[in-house]
């Protein structure tokens, strides 16, 4: 019975997701090293891929419903490492955020990468078990004070950019659950009193800094950006998206933003502008045709899904992801202003690779048991 088990379980495991999720990774290690071949980042992300291989592996050969059962548990530890990052002492400051703890033999983590899992399989126990029709105002706000928590916490670390990539794992998971028409208006109407109110607040309060505000008045104000100051980031990212061209720099003959270093953070934010550096247009069109295929494999793993659950993790996982490539290309291209969202397999960073593998995990996960009752 177990071989047949393993024969069937083979069978069914897609491959091909696997192999593009890899495939991405490995591009994103050559343009790592492009970035800073002087460092060890691309050399740690390598490291960091055969762990998430592993963990890959250990989540799509595990039955999903078992840990969606288990979802309270995983959500409550995920927010019990959001607080230990907070507690003096334990978390590790990085350019202004205390976002990350230092484990033995893996050193940085950074839990709010992870938590968005938990935060999924809550979301989705809950909703999951809906019979049908529209979501009730109970309903709703519990979905919010899911979101809340985590979010909250990683508000006072702090880290807008990464909290912002949680919104859009519930808005995916209130559609799909059949959210009424006048709670999406209400949530639209608060917004538009409450984001601008908590931002005057924020800056009366110092809490929003003068240069977060530059990187905003960057993109609409282009023209009279510093590009010494706070614009330099997104100046010098436009810069060498644009010195790539068709195909890439010539690197015998072209000289890189980003070796030279006049590119911040090449390895991690600015990867993307990195990829366009060195392969040009045509290779932009490659990894965003890669993402498309990778994102069009879990929508179909959704829908061949034989329960609602499974359903929602998937497509909660599609919501995330979609957003942050959206954020990070729309940050290089000067269309969005520069918040720090890492782009998904590209980036630099074992907690980011790591849990982009777990959920894609999940995914496999659900498709492989699709004719399991």
């Amino acid at each position: 019975m177990a071989a047949i088990l393993e024969k069937r379980d083979l069978r069914d495991f897609d491959w091909l997701t696997a192999f593009i999720a890899v495939s991405i990774v490995c591009f994103g290690v050559w343009q790592i090293y492009n970035a800073q071949p002087d460092m060890n980042y691309w050399s740690k992300q390598i490291l960091g891929l055969g762990i998430a291989l592993v963990a890959f592996l250990v989540v799509a050969f595990s039955d999903y419903r078992r840990i969606i059962d288990a979802a309270p548990i995983f959500y409550g530890f995920g927010l019990f490492l959001l607080l230990l990052v907070l507690v003096p002492g334990l978390g590790v400051k990085v350019n202004g955020q205390t976002a990350w703890l230092r484990l033995p033999v893996i050193g940085q983590f950074q839990p709010s990468e992870f938590v968005k899992i938990p935060m999924i399989l809550m979301l989705a126990k809950y909703f999951g078990a809906k019979k049908g029709g529209n979501l009730t105002l109970k309903e709703f706000l519990i979905g919010v004070a899911i979101l809340a928590a985590p979010v909250g916490l990683i508000m006072l670390e702090p880290d807008a950019g990464q909290a912002m990539t949680y919104f859009p794992i519930l808005a995916v998971v209130l559609f799909l659950s059949g959210i009424k028409v006048r709670y999406v208006v209400i949530t639209i109407l608060a917004g538009l009193i409450l984001v601008p109110a908590a931002f005057w607040v924020g800056v009366q309060t110092g809490k929003i800094k003068k240069y977060q505000l530059e990187r905003i008045n960057v993109i609409l104000d282009p023209e009279n950006a510093d590009p010494r100051g706070y614009g330099y980031h997104t100046v010098q990212s436009m810069i060498t998206v644009g010195k790539g061209g068709l195909t890439g720099i010539k690197g015998d003959t072209e000289t890189s933003q980003a070796k030279l270093k006049f590119l911040p953070e090449p390895q991690t934010d600015f990867i993307f502008a990195v990829t366009a550096e060195n392969t040009g247009f045509i290779g932009c069109i490659s990894l965003l045709l890669a993402y498309a295929l990778l994102l069009s494999r879990l929508v179909a793993g959704a829908r061949d899904s034989n329960d609602r659950a499974g359903m929602l993790v998937i497509m909660a996982i599609v919501g995330g992801m979609s957003f942050q490539i959206f954020m990070n290309v729309g940050m290089v291209l000067g269309f969005l202003p520069v918040i720090g969202v890492p782009l998904p397999l590209m980036s630099a960073g074992l907690s980011a690779v790591l849990a982009t593998f777990i959920a894609i995990g999940f995914a496999v996960s659900i498709k492989m048991r699709r004719f399991v009752n």
